[in-house]
């Protein structure tokens, strides 16, 4: 008991609190984004039509690795030199972040629609950047063993930044005008931007093999196109050393493949669930009052509860073993629904099963997230996140588009024994990973964090 006691201990560290307060400020666009600016929109008489297209302002989220070299390999001018790569570029997004949530409450939908999209797409575009920073940020301050436990810890924040902002919002906008809402919202950026003054910039050494391939770069620049001009061939190199040398890195560790495969496979059975568990309530007698209040009660506290459980078991077990037991607890927790689905219309049956349900997933999400930012390398952080996340996005909606076709093909028993069985290739490839790979880690930079 005493050792569990001591790996909990993980979430004392200065470095993992703060990463509460810059979760925050990564959740806190999302309300923005979500109630709040949708019921000002109804509220401005835009037609359902234009509010539904408005959730094309989010695309910045799924198409930020576009950018990430850019945030990996430039340095800002005084902001870089003063306050360090990773904080420079922090408090650059927080900055416009700030700005552009000021700004669009400002714009009038009712008048001109357009300048509330286009403030709307620019606090998607600030969010996402500042994500990317943000995750970085949070790979580079953690020790190894303090990973799984920094994504508990973000994640929670995370979740209050989009609920306060989200609920607040609404909130506020019964006794203020839009602008005064959008002004406090705005504000609230300002715990993000304290967070980074407060903590140090990350000072992990830089391996041997990213050395290696900024040489390659330098020289690609020199020696590939000689026959360009000078600016051309800096240029040439550059985005060698931004966009090719991220790619070469990774595809060149031993196991590459398998770890793309496991990425994709791990978490399947859980996101093919998840498409179709609403629809399942709903079907076998539930209201959507009921389900939005037990999945408040229950659900937000087990996930928040799952991922605190699951950075204390990472730091016991480490992040290959708690992976294991997190993705083993996630898969069978699948089976709780075959229950429900037996009881039928239960209340406390619900309640049960959501918590378990989201006990498990928060286990698990942090476990992936922990593995994940252990895969980066330290010269490329912001880069292979974002795309490995991006991975992750695409096996969580490309992949589960099946599950609506499944659950018309069986009944909803049948279904939620198939999503367990989902969920045993990834398994079954994790193990064989850490039979074939005991001894290796990724080229996630050294083991000390900033200080």
């Amino acid at each position: 008991m005493s050792s569990w006691l001591e790996s909990a201990k993980v979430y004392g560290d200065r470095r993992v609190l703060s990463l509460l307060f810059l979760g925050f400020s990564s959740g806190l666009p999302f309300g923005v984004l979500a109630e709040p600016l949708t019921a000002w929109l109804a509220e401005s008489q835009v037609s359902k039509t234009a509010i539904g297209l408005f959730v094309l302002v989010s695309l910045p989220y799924s198409l930020k690795f576009v950018w990430a070299p850019l945030i990996d390999q430039v340095t800002l001018p005084w902001l870089s030199r003063r306050f360090g790569r990773r904080r420079g570029w922090a408090l650059a997004t927080q900055t416009a972040l700030l700005a552009v949530i000021f700004g669009i409450g400002l714009t009038e939908p009712a008048g001109d629609l357009r300048w509330t999209a286009v403030f709307a797409f620019a606090i998607a575009f600030a969010s996402a950047s500042q994500d990317i920073v943000i995750d970085a940020y949070r790979v580079e301050i953690l020790e190894t063993r303090q990973l799984a436990a920094g994504a508990a810890v973000a994640t929670f924040g995370w979740r209050a930044g989009q609920v306060g902002a989200a609920a607040g919002g609404l909130i506020f906008a019964d006794l203020l005008p839009w602008p005064l809402v959008f002004a406090g919202m705005a504000a609230l950026v300002l715990v993000g931007i304290v967070a980074i003054l407060v903590n140090p910039e990350p000072t992990r050494p830089i391996g041997a093999e990213a050395l290696a391939l900024q040489r390659r770069a330098d020289a690609f620049a020199v020696e590939g196109r000689r026959r360009l001009p000078p600016p051309l061939r800096r240029a040439f190199g550059w985005l060698y050393g931004a966009v090719v040398a991220p790619f070469k890195e990774f595809l060149g560790r031993d196991g590459w493949a398998a770890v793309l495969l496991f990425i994709l496979l791990y978490k399947f059975g859980d996101a093919v669930l998840a498409v179709m568990k609403v629809p399942f309530f709903i079907e076998i007698g539930f209201t959507k009052t009921e389900i939005a209040e037990i999945a408040k009660i229950f659900g937000i506290n087990a996930i928040i509860a799952g991922g605190l459980i699951g950075g204390v078991l990472l730091a016991k077990v480490g992040i290959p073993m708690g992976l294991l037991i997190s993705g083993v607890l996630m898969a069978a927790s699948n089976l709780v629904f075959v229950a429900q689905a037996w009881v039928g219309h239960d209340a406390w049956m619900l309640a049960l099963t959501i918590a378990v349900e989201n006990v498990t997933t928060g286990m698990g999400t942090t476990a992936f997230i922990a593995y994940l930012s252990s895969l980066c390398n330290v010269a490329y952080t912001a880069t292979q996140y974002a795309l490995l996340t991006s991975l992750m996005a695409f096996s969580r909606t490309a992949m589960s588009s099946i599950a609506g076709w499944l659950a018309d093909s069986v009944d909803w028993v049948t279904f939620f024994v198939i999503t367990t069985v989902a969920a045993v290739p990834g398994l079954l490839l994790l193990l064989w990973m850490m039979r074939r790979y005991p001894a290796a880690r990724a080229p996630a930079p050294g083991a000390s964090g900033a200080s």
